[in-house]
């Protein structure tokens, strides 16, 4: 039908004239309560963010020098992170003459990749910044 027939009908109901798919030959109008539709919409949206999870980032510090107790302990706790959907960043932070030694600093970080493989994987490789050499797991 012609616009004006359409808005004629519109304000006999009541309602609003709302084009609905402008790129369509001819275009497709729809009569509605715009002002519910928009409610109804904004109450959507609100649901659907209210019922989603989000991932937050966990971080692990530690130093090179870690006991092997310790180490484990950090271990048991990455593996929970991940369990639970966290994206788990492990920080190794270098002081003093531990700066030295870099690649005992990534051992200790490789090792925890591996051992936390059937959990997680690896984003970000194991990188020096600064003093502190930061890794990033991601869960499966």
């Amino acid at each position: 039908m012609s616009s004006k027939e359409a808005l004629q009908k519109a304000d006999e109901a009541g309602l609003d004239l709302v084009e609905v798919a402008p790129s369509a030959n001819p275009p497709v109008c729809r009569i509605m309560n715009f002002g519910k539709y928009k409610y109804e919409q904004a109450k959507k949206q609100h649901s659907a963010r209210h019922h989603q999870k989000t991932i937050q980032l966990k971080e692990i510090k530690m130093r090179p020098h870690i006991n092997e107790h310790d180490l484990d302990f950090k271990i048991r706790n990455i593996k929970k992170f991940l369990e639970a959907g966290n994206r788990t960043k492990i920080t190794m932070m270098f002081r003093g003459r531990e700066m030295a030694y870099p690649e005992m600093g990534k051992s200790t970080l490789e090792r925890i990749a591996s051992e936390v493989t059937d959990m997680g994987i690896v984003e970000h490789p194991p990188r020096l910044e600064g003093r502190n050499m930061i890794l990033i797991l991601v869960p499966k």
